[in-house]
Formats: structure tokens, sequence, C-alpha cells
């Protein structure tokens, strides 16, 4: 038997991150942990998170960066469409707050802490003895800005997995859990430790036990105190503050 714990999208949200590890332990821990990226990004404590997640045993730990990570560290932005005359001032706005949300993040970081989130890589893979090759990214294979969601028809999810070579995959990113039997696949998105999007404000992650030849996906919901990563973001500088308590508050993207 072996036992995987799938953490993905934890934005800067310590609180949340320290409820999940400590549920993993209650759970009775895991023999490996991948956490899939976006680790510091709009959150109150980027650093903090950082720290506690290099502090994990190495040995047993594998991270690797998400898109907001990406952004953070070097300066790239997400792609967008182009905006129109009459959309020209939202986009202006929106870009600006964007950028002085990551440039924020930027700040909280040490030179060493940067660097490490830089050199991170975009994939993970591990072959399970006696079930498989299982892969993990971020959002999709070779494109950490992919958007796979529940509702994604199976067609597109067997398309965005077509070069890769395995049995089970997961992928974070959009902060909707998933687990999906796609017949050659079955893709699982852990959900969002830090920023949950689906109505639930519980912080999600997987913990996966293989025995037998098959893999148990247990997605997990760990309640933390919400209030307190919203007092943390009130008594911050961050300029994504009102942005992302109105995230937390509502479990779910501005609408």
């Amino acid at each position: 038997m072996m036992r995987l714990a799938v953490l993905s999208d934890i934005h800067g949200n310590l609180a949340a991150l320290e409820a999940v590890l400590a549920d993993l332990q209650t759970a009775g821990g895991a023999d490996l942990t991948w956490i899939l990226g976006d680790l510091v990004a709009f959150g109150p404590q980027p650093a903090e998170c950082l720290a506690v997640i290099r502090a994990l045993p190495a040995e047993r730990t594998k991270v690797i960066r998400g898109n907001t990570d990406r952004y953070v560290t070097t300066g790239a932005r997400p792609h967008a469409e182009r905006p129109t005359a009459a959309t020209w001032a939202a986009h202006v706005r929106q870009m600006m707050g964007r950028d002085a949300a990551f440039g924020w993040t930027a700040q909280q970081l040490d030179g060493e802490a940067a660097e490490y989130l830089d050199r991170l890589g975009t994939d993970l893979a591990l072959d399970v003895p006696g079930y498989g090759p299982v892969v993990g990214f971020h959002a999709g294979p070779g494109d950490d800005e992919m958007v796979l969601l529940p509702y994604t028809p199976d067609d597109l999810l067997l398309d965005a997995l077509l070069d890769r070579e395995g049995r089970l995959a997961f992928g974070g990113h959009t902060h909707r859990s998933m687990d999906r039997d796609l017949g050659t696949w079955r893709f699982v998105n852990p959900g969002s430790v830090g920023m949950p999007f689906d109505g639930d404000q519980r912080a999600s992650y997987a913990l996966v036990t293989f025995a037998d030849g098959a893999a148990n996906v247990d997605i997990r919901r760990v309640a933390y105190d919400v209030e307190a990563t919203i007092a943390a973001l009130q008594a911050s500088s961050s300029p994504a503050r009102d942005f992302t308590i109105e995230r937390l508050r509502r479990a779910g993207p501005p609408g």
C-alpha cells in the first residue's frame, strides 16, 4: 500500500495550509506529498507559506510552480484577450491592480525564497508499484494556464493529456475539485487549499491510497479559521486584500 497527498493552490493562506497539514497527519500521513503550485500570490502570508512548504521533508515532498508563482518571480502576466475601445478603461484598471498585487507578493519574499520559487519545475511523475504511472502538473500538461473544469467534456480532457503517458493525472489551477473517469485516464483536481471556488470555504486536498492495483481518491475538506486569514489581509498593505477577501467570503471568483 502507498499513500499520496496532493495539495494545490495555497495562495499565501497560512491558516488553510496549516489546517490541511494537520488533517493529513490526523489521517495517518502520506508516503509522498505533491504540491501543484500557486503557492504565494494574493494571500496575506506568502513568505510564511513558502517557509512551511520548504520545511517539509524533502525526500517525501515534491513541489512544482503554478502560473501565479511564475508571474511573481519573472514579471510575466496572464494571457488576456485584446481589449476593445469600450473595454480599455476596465482593462487598464485590472492590469494595474494585478501588477500591484504580484509586486506586493514579490516584496514579501527574500532573494533566497524567490530563487527557490523560480527554480521549481512544472511536472511530476511517479510509477506506483502494482498500479502504474501517475502524473501531475499545475493546470494542464505543458500549460500552467489551461482551464480544465468539472464540466469540461471528456474528449477535451483526453486531448489535453495526449502527449502524456499514464493512468492517473492530477491538476489544479481552477480551485474546483473533481474526480473524472475518462476510460484510459482518470483525472483528479484536488481543489484549492487556500481559495476554493466551489462555494465551500473549507480547504480542499486529495489523499490517495494505492492498494491491490487500485487508487482510492479521498478529496478531503478541512475547516480552518477563514476570519483569521481575512483579518490578516485587512491588517496587511496588500493591494489585493479586498479582491482576496471577497473570494474567501464567497468561496468563489468575483461575481
